[in-house]
């Protein structure tokens, strides 16, 4: 069953642009991981400190394993420092097509 998040990563404001340069590097080698469906990397757009993922997996072992990859520590070992709180995840289930 496919996994879906959204992933909320609020920056101190002072290590903003830090925090965008190690979030924009881990895009690529996420979407190349065999389990992910998409990997899309925003910045809201009323607060630029707030970074958003939504993302796709085929399994919540293949999440599970993207949390173990290499390119996530340099996020993971500085999060005290970069965020202004804690990572927020969301889980989402998909419905299909809906009738009107």
């Amino acid at each position: 069953m496919t996994v879906t998040i959204i992933g909320t990563v609020t920056a101190r404001p002072d290590c903003r642009d830090e925090l965008e340069a190690i979030l924009s590097r881990q895009v690529a080698p996420t979407r190349s991981e065999a389990g992910c469906i998409n990997y899309d990397f925003h910045v809201d757009a009323a607060d630029a400190c707030v970074f958003v993922f939504y993302e796709n997996w085929r399994s919540q072992e293949d999440l599970d394993q993207h949390m173990k990859m290499p390119h996530l520590v340099p996020l993971l070992s500085e999060m005290d420092r970069l965020l202004a709180k804690p990572i927020e995840i969301r889980h989402l289930r998909m419905f299909g097509c809906l009738a009107t």
